[in-house]
């Protein structure tokens, strides 16, 4: 074969050693950028997540070698067990018609807002948080933490929606059926910053699915995973989660595997 092409056979050895070492190359440097992904996201992206993050990189390589790398690394992303819901329905305050009805799309920010609570174990008793999500980019625009899950909690989160969203249409707001949200002082506070109010049928978990997702996810990547031994040390745990963590690191398959800052921001209103 060498005779054929008109090459030696120690030309052609040294060209497959070299095509040999900058596979090696290649190789460790995936592992260096893998391992560094891995890591830098609190040990929880899989395979699919990181192939991503390489991909928004400019590297080209295949997931399932990214699922192999990881497999001979060790690389296996943390799971644990689900959540169940908090609120109470079962009160006799009005409640809103179910007008976003499983549409859980919009087309530009602070169009539709939803919002739940869910609550967390600490040495000290239970912390109980309300989140306000923005559908657009599934960014939690809003989030307070204390020990009672009162009125006054799911309203400190609407207001510091409000407060940093500043939004100037009107919002469509969802929630489930929950004391807190069906109460006269919270019906106000929508009034107040010109909210269309939407609530979850009764018994139908899948109306308010992509913030309790989040509640979820939370749960699964932080507060599974840690025991806090006090309220103030979950409270600066989860903060730094939403407000670091997964507001402006974590990619998410819903938008194209963007994080919820960066697709905020990538909305351009027309002119």
């Amino acid at each position: 074969m060498c005779a054929v092409f008109g090459i030696s056979r120690s030309g052609y050895y040294d060209w497959t050693r070299r095509k040999e070492s900058d596979r090696s190359q290649r190789h460790e440097w995936l592992k260096k950028q893998i391992r560094r992904i891995f890591f830098d996201h609190r040990r929880l992206y899989g395979s699919k997540k990181i192939w991503e993050t390489l991909k928004k990189q400019g590297v080209q390589v295949a997931e399932k070698t990214v699922a192999r790398i990881m497999k001979e690394l060790g690389l296996k992303s943390r799971t644990t067990k689900k959540y169940k819901a908090t609120t109470n329905s079962k009160h006799n305050l009005p409640v809103a018609a179910n007008v976003l009805n499983q549409q859980f799309q919009a087309s530009a920010p602070n169009q539709v807002w939803m919002t739940d609570i869910t609550y967390i174990s600490t040495d000290e008793g239970w912390l109980y948080l309300a989140s306000v999500m923005d559908l657009y980019s599934r960014k939690i625009v809003g989030f307070h933490m204390d020990e009672r899950m009162t009125k006054s909690l799911v309203i400190k989160a609407l207001d510091q929606a409000y407060r940093l969203q500043k939004p100037r249409g009107e919002v469509l707001h969802h929630s489930d059926r929950g004391s807190q949200y069906a109460s006269l002082e919270y019906q106000e506070r929508l009034k107040k910053y010109k909210m269309k109010g939407s609530m979850s049928r009764k018994g139908n978990c899948y109306d308010n699915a992509c913030i309790e997702s989040f509640h979820s996810v939370l749960k699964k990547e932080l507060v599974y995973l840690e025991k806090f031994k006090t309220r103030k040390e979950a409270r600066e745990r989860i903060f730094e989660y939403i407000a670091c963590f997964y507001n402006g690191k974590r990619i998410h398959s819903s938008i194209g595997y963007f994080t919820p800052n960066q697709y905020e921001r990538m909305y351009l209103p027309a002119a």
